[in-house]
This record gives structure tokens, C-alpha cells and sequence, in this order.
């Protein structure tokens, strides 16, 4: 099993797939192993949705192919190493999460204990509420527990924290860790960069249906020369923003934060015009940043 664990569980190699006239995904290659998460960005219409669709057994590539633990997904003890949480569920309304859970988890042979499931998905006090009944932050909740119910060795999350508050959201990023650390594969889909930059241990970037960028949160955001210099100024941001090597700028209250290109000259500057100036921090790009700028240039 621990074998298993460590190996490839899911690879692009070459996959491509077209909607008539439309590419969806041109090519790609990519493969994820057991305890690592990869982070699959992109803008909408990237082809993310496709990748996790041929992964799945849902679509077929055109041209290349997808391997499911070394087997095509289409295969049922391929699948039954997966668990999948979707942006839509179609969950009957009418039935208890209990029966839910004890449903969903009946289709596999080894699955995870009931009282793992609801602590790992915070689901103390639902059990005995109908689904339809619950709030949306709720049902994802629900939802995420029948993804993780089968003891998946790879997961598939798409969008997982949508609709959830803080505490939930940073109640299932421990779990998130919780499962790589046991050596569970997972596949990541979100538009909250944040929630990428926290949990990746590898992000690709799609764009047009092709992989313009690969590899961890850092080598990412190494590939932006982009600086934020934030500081207590009395110099005038209008001012500030018509410096030749300055972005953007904007002042909240007595701070202002610049974007450069070219972070030790705006110091110097800075520094040279204000006396004063005060409590001065200099962050390089985050993945948000690089995500755009990549994004932007792939177009």
C-alpha cells in the first residue's frame, strides 16, 4: 500500500481534447504522486474542468492519455481509488446527512470510520439534519465528507472552500494536510489564490488548454520581478505614481503601497524625497500576482 502511496497516481501525457472547432486542452503533460497536492489554476475556459473530466473517466482524450494509477480511468478499480468534490453535487434533498454518509459509504470495501468522516468535515450536530435543509457553507461540508469517506488515495477538489466562513475554511485545510501527509494525492482547483499558496506543493497554470507554467508556490512566484513596497509616507501618491519606474500606487490613510518592477530605485527615491517616512516593508509577488502576470502573457 505504501507503495502505491508514493507512486504516480494520475498523468496527463500528451492529452488533448477539442469541442468541434474549440481546444479545450492541447497537449499536456502532467502527472501528480501520492502525498503531494498540485494546485490546476487557470482563468475560466483554461481547460481545467476537461483535465479533471478525462482523469475521471468522464471524457476521452482525442489525442494522448490519461492514466488512473497506472490504468485508464474508465476502469472501476481505478475510480475506487478516487474521491471527487465538484462545484455542483445533486444531492437528494430529502435524505439525513447520516444516511448520506452510511450511503455513500457502502460502495467501497475499506472505507473510513463514520466519526472520522464527520470530524474531519466538522459535522458535529448534522448528522440528523436533511440536506436540503442545511445552509450552503453546510452541504460543501457534506459534501467534501463523501469525497473523503472512501479513504481516497487521490482526491480531486474543485473549488472545496466556496461558500464556507473562516473557521470552516481553516478547519478543512488542516484536514487537506491531514490527508497529503497520509499520503493522499490531491488535485486542486481555485480561484482563491490564497488557498493555493497555502496548501500547494506544486501549481500548474493552464491557459488556452496548455500548461504555461509549472512548479512550486515559490519557482512561481520567482518568474515575477513584480515588488510591493508598503510604508508611512507624507509624499503624495499622485507624485509617487508618476515616477517612470512605479505601476501603481494607492494610500490608505497615512500608508501608501507602490507595485514596481524595480523595487531598489523606488526605495532610493522614497528614502530621498521623505525624511520621515517610516515603518517600510518590500514583498516580492505573490502567487496571485504571478498568476495574472503569467496569465496575461500566455493571452
Amino acid at each position: 500500500m505504501q507503495q502505491a502511496r508514493s507512486g504516480t497516481a494520475v498523468a496527463w501525457r500528451g492529452a488533448s481534447k477539442r469541442y468541434g472547432g474549440i481546444v479545450a486542452l492541447d497537449g499536456i503533460d502532467l502527472e501528480v504522486r501520492g502525498g503531494e497536492l498540485l494546485a490546476l489554476l487557470g482563468p475560466n475556459g483554461a481547460g481545467k474542468s476537461t483535465a479533471i473530466a478525462l482523469a475521471l473517466g468522464l471524457l476521452r482524450a482525442d489525442a494522448g492519455e490519461v492514466m488512473l494509477f497506472g490504468r485508464a480511468p474508465a476502469e472501476l478499480e481505478a475510480r475506487r481509488g478516487c474521491g471527487v468534490m465538484l462545484q455542483s453535487a445533486g444531492l437528494p434533498d430529502s435524505l439525513k446527512v447520516r444516511e448520506l454518509l452510511e450511503l455513500t459509504r457502502s460502495y467501497y470495501a475499506a472505507p473510513r470510520g463514520l466519526d472520522d468522516c464527520v470530524g474531519m468535515a466538522g459535522l458535529d450536530g448534522l448528522m440528523d439534519r436533511r440536506y436540503g435543509r442545511l445552509s450552503g457553507g453546510q452541504q460543501r461540508r457534506v459534501q467534501f465528507a463523501l469525497a473523503i469517506c472512501g479513504a481516497p488515495r487521490l482526491l480531486f477538489l474543485d473549488e472545496p472552500t466556496t461558500g464556507l466562513d473562516l473557521d470552516a475554511r481553516t478547519m478543512l485545510w488542516a484536514t487537506i494536510r491531514r490527508m497529503v501527509g497520509e499520503g493522499c494525492a490531491v488535485v486542486l482547483t481555485t480561484h482563491y489564490l490564497e488557498e493555493a499558496e497555502a496548501l500547494a506543493d506544486r501549481v500548474a497554470v493552464l491557459a488556452g488548454g496548455r500548461i504555461v507554467a509549472c512548479g512550486s508556490v515559490q519557482q512561481i512566484r520567482a518568474r515575477v520581478s513584480q515588488r510591493r513596497i508598503r510604508c508611512v509616507s507624507a509624499l503624495d501618491a499622485a507624485r509617487v505614481g508618476a515616477w517612470p519606474e512605479v505601476r501603481s500606487v494607492c494610500r490608505d490613510g497615512e500608508r501608501i503601497e507602490i507595485v514596481t518592477d524595480y523595487a531598489e530605485t523606488v526605495v532610493r527615491q522614497l528614502l530621498f524625497e521623505d525624511s520621515g517616512l517610516s515603518q517600510l516593508e518590500v514583498q516580492r509577488a505573490g502567487l496571485a500576482d504571478a498568476f495574472v502576470e503569467i496569465t496575461r502573457e500566455a493571452a
